[in-house]
């Protein structure tokens, strides 16, 4: 047993993770140092350009260039066949009907059947592009959202629990979906677009350089403020993306908390604040459009004054025989051909903008770095049986806040039963993260049968090493399919084994449909002391050596508090466990304290000993919650 002074150190309770921090670097045992770092916020992607952000998304879905070179020929060809009916059109009315012999029949026939002829194949051209694009889009955008999702689970810890939960949501799907519209609408159709212009100004130099000016002269204020209205869309629609992921966080969070927002009557409180997330989303949005609308406007105006422009300058050339007749009608033709892209390449300009800055969060998430590097299969592998553990000089700190846990020293023999106490804040619950992993130290190692945790690959460790916390996360499905995140291939007969070495088959066959039973959103149809058995089982059937348990009977009724002792006294045996206790009792039959106080360890030793000691900090932990217990 140890003593150890008692700090003076001011309370280090952890602070709420939400400021960045500089890199860190720590040391580990035996020299050398291991980059860390306290930035817990997610990558946004702002610093990319429109062109570069389209890279990096092309990166990410490779499957986005699958078949684009037939693609493209589709929308050539889709393309082409639309100039070819104002041709068949001119050549129609000033060979055709209006040649030097009189109306020529035939020829009009040809003609007709040539432009039926264009549009069946510009009408095949578009389906067989679209259907392409569609396909090729959301093949790409799958693997997209795919490698989001995975990398959510790989993304710090901290950053999980400070980004808001709606928001990190939206970025894998309403952000993702943004980018599929875009895809699969817009993309392509933009680069026809430009074909078809310039295809359309071509034909028609060919036909009347002067109405080609006017026609021209007419969209040039269009254009020249399109790098304007991008630099502002851009803007705009990157506020838009983020009121999406406010709101929805705002809409999600009382949906989960239901049952506190009845109980303390703030339905309408919660209710102005999901008002307030929609009038901000509603404000972004209206700014947005504001611009896309004045766009799209000056692209109509530009329009009505070109078809005026080529009217009025086309009949004064046909006055002074510069010009047929027909080739006005087909100048009409051409310009309708020219219009239609240019308000169309607004209008994806536009949506353009809107995807890219949806592009550019999801990327946000890709560029975010992953704080626990798996070693892979350059990692080592545990053997089975019970671990020792090490702390080695630990030391941590969250980003931003005062350290929590300074330069412990802790050995723990493979096999033995050991209960961490201390008070709120002290540091407890982080002591377990990084013995699991899932922080890693600012300073210092963690140790496993002599292995730093960082060089240990993540399927040993996490085979080997489980925690149960207070609340065993249940998922929406049966206690089966819950149990079985244990070990997802494990049998029935394998769960009721397991069930049947903790004790709990009696309490499997009094429920309605034994591990069939279904246990609702986060396991709301079992009562508190329930999840906590379903979370027990899927810790039995993993198997592992090392079990941290955050006292995984806090949340037990009294009536199942004696069996999950038990169970607990079955799952403990054989194995090293550590158990964050919050109640003495759990300490009392451990096979020694470990006492934390301001992130140091001040005492060791058995709880008898330990109790003993006048004035130490268990003796004072002891007896506050003895007062407790006999008062309740």
């Amino acid at each position: 047993m140890t003593t150890v002074e008692r700090p003076a150190e001011p309370d280090s309770e952890p602070p709420d993770p939400s400021e960045p921090s500089e890199p860190s670097e720590h040391t580990a045992p035996g020299g050398g140092t291991r980059n860390r770092t306290n930035d817990t916020s997610l990558a946004t992607g702002e610093d990319l350009g429109a062109m570069a952000t389209i890279r990096r998304g092309l990166h990410y879905s490779p499957e986005l260039k699958d078949g684009i070179a037939g693609t493209l020929l589709l929308a050539v060809l889709a393309s082409v066949g639309q100039v070819i009916v104002p041709i068949a059109v001119q050549q129609t009315l000033d060979r055709g009907l209006n040649g030097d012999g009189g109306p020529d029949t035939s020829f009009t026939v040809l003609m007709g059947l040539v432009a039926a002829g264009a549009i069946g194949v510009t009408t095949w051209a578009s389906y067989a592009m679209t259907s392409r694009l569609f396909t090729t889009s959301e093949r790409g955008l799958a693997t997209l959202r795919i490698k989001a999702f995975r990398h959510v689970h790989d993304l710090p810890l901290l950053t999980q629990n400070t980004e808001r939960r709606g928001a990190l949501v939206s970025r894998v799907t309403s952000d993702v979906d943004q980018v599929s519209q875009f895809l699969v609408f817009g993309g392509l159709l933009f680069i026809i677009s430009v074909g078809q212009i310039l295809i359309a100004t071509v034909v028609m130099l060919v036909y009347s350089w002067q109405l080609t000016i006017v026609v021209w002269v007419c969209f040039a204020p269009l254009f020249l403020s399109l790098r304007f209205f991008q630099r502002k869309l851009s803007e705009a629609y990157g506020i838009v993306r983020h009121q999406v992921g406010l709101m929805l966080s705002a809409i999600s969070e009382p949906v989960v908390g239901a049952a506190v927002v009845r109980s303390y009557a703030v339905e309408a409180r919660t209710q102005a604040r999901i008002d307030e997330a929609v009038l901000r989303h509603q404000r972004a949005s209206v700014r947005a459009q504001g611009y896309t609308a004045f766009s799209f406007s000056l692209g109509g105006v530009s329009a009505g004054l070109a078809n005026a422009g080529v009217l009025i300058v086309g009949i004064w050339l046909g006055f002074a025989g510069d010009i047929t007749s027909g080739t006005v009608l087909a100048f009409a033709f051409l310009v309708t051909l020219f219009v239609g892209p240019v308000q169309m390449g607004t209008q994806i300009v536009t949506e353009a903008q809107n995807a890219i800055a949806g592009w550019r969060r999801v990327l946000g998430i890709l560029d975010t770095p992953a704080d626990l590097v798996d070693p892979g299969p350059d990692g080592h592998v545990l053997p089975r049986g019970p671990i020792d553990v090490r702390f080695a000089d630990v030391g941590f700190a969250y980003p931003s806040g005062p350290p929590v846990l300074r330069a412990v020293d802790l050995s723990i023999g493979a096999g033995r039963r050991i209960a961490i106490v201390g008070e709120t804040g002290s540091g407890k619950s982080t002591f377990a993260k990084l013995l699991t992993r899932l922080m890693d130290p600012t300073t210092g190692a963690v140790l496993l049968d002599g292995i730093d945790v960082r060089d240990i690959s993540e399927t040993s460790l996490r085979s080997s090493v489980v925690l149960v916390p207070q609340e065993g996360f249940l998922f929406d499905d049966t206690i089966s399919a819950n149990v079985r995140y244990g070990r997802l291939a494990a049998t029935e007969a394998e769960i009721r084994a397991s069930a049947d070495e903790l004790g709990l088959d009696d309490w499997l066959a009094g429920l309605p449909h034994g591990l069939e039973t279904r246990v609702g959103q986060r396991g709301e149809s079992l009562s508190a002391g329930e999840r906590q058995l379903v979370a027990l089982l899927r810790a039995h059937l993993a198997d592992p050596d090392l079990l941290v348990l955050d006292e995984a009977t806090s949340a037990v009724d009294p009536q199942l508090e004696m069996r999950i002792g038990r169970a607990l006294e079955r799952l403990m045996s054989g194995r090293t466990s550590v158990t964050i206790a919050h109640r003495m009792s759990t300490a009392e039959s451990a096979d020694e304290v470990v006492v934390v106080d301001r992130g140091r360890i001040v005492q060791r030793g058995p709880h008898a000993v330990l109790v003993a000691e006048q004035g130490s900090v268990y003796a004072g932990l002891h007896h506050s919650w003895a007062a407790q217990t006999a008062s309740s």
